[in-house]
């Protein structure tokens, strides 16, 4: 993952995928939120939050967000969206995930929203990702995955192996998947398994 190259993105363009306007950004959103099985969430967390079009949103689901994203330039333009909201509900920061990573709640996020993103990591990165994101999640939490599906020149991963990794982990038990013809959307939920 390069920093840099969000950077060079955003400072060229400040919503450099279109997502305030494009209909593929604004109905995949509108799907997104409303695959969320619950309306209200006490600790949600968005690694990637690019300008803040789905933070802005997730502030509507959630009592208190974590929002991250790689380039500072994307943060800022976040921040000047979200001025508004007090500091106690919305933690925004620059952070180079998955290797380093936010404070996590004591009870854990009981959601957390990855749209758009976990292709960019090397194999590594993901593992370590993956495995930070589940750790982060509350027993009973959602965890929703959300990625275009087809090719782009900076992706290192497809989507359908994305998801069939969480697909396959013990601690996670799917409980919705949409398949579109240009993205996938996933959810699923953090049970622990008991020690016999």
């Amino acid at each position: 993952m390069n920093p840099a190259h969000f950077n060079n993105l955003y400072q060229a363009d400040a919503d450099p995928w279109n997502v305030t306007s494009d209909w593929y950004e604004r109905r995949k959103r509108e799907l997104v939120l409303a695959s969320l099985p619950r309306e209200r969430y006490r600790h949600g967390f968005e690694p990637g939050c690019g300008n803040g079009e789905m933070t802005m949103r997730l502030l509507d689901r959630c009592d208190q967000l974590c929002a991250v994203d790689f380039s500072e330039k994307a943060v800022q333009l976040c921040i000047k969206r979200t001025d508004h909201v007090p500091e106690e509900r919305l933690d925004l920061r620059t952070m180079p995930l998955p290797f380093s990573w936010p404070d996590v709640p004591h009870e854990g996020f009981d959601l957390i929203i990855v749209s758009e993103i976990a292709y960019y990591f090397d194999d590594e990165a993901l593992a370590r990702f993956y495995e930070r994101s589940i750790s982060s999640l509350s027993p009973g939490g959602h965890l929703l995955m959300c990625h275009w599906r087809h090719p782009a020149h900076d992706r290192q991963q497809n989507s359908e192996t994305l998801h069939q990794r969480l697909k396959e982990h013990p601690h996670l038990f799917s409980i919705l998947l949409l398949q579109d013809l240009d993205f996938e959307i996933g959810v699923w939920i953090k049970h622990v398994k008991e020690e016999s």
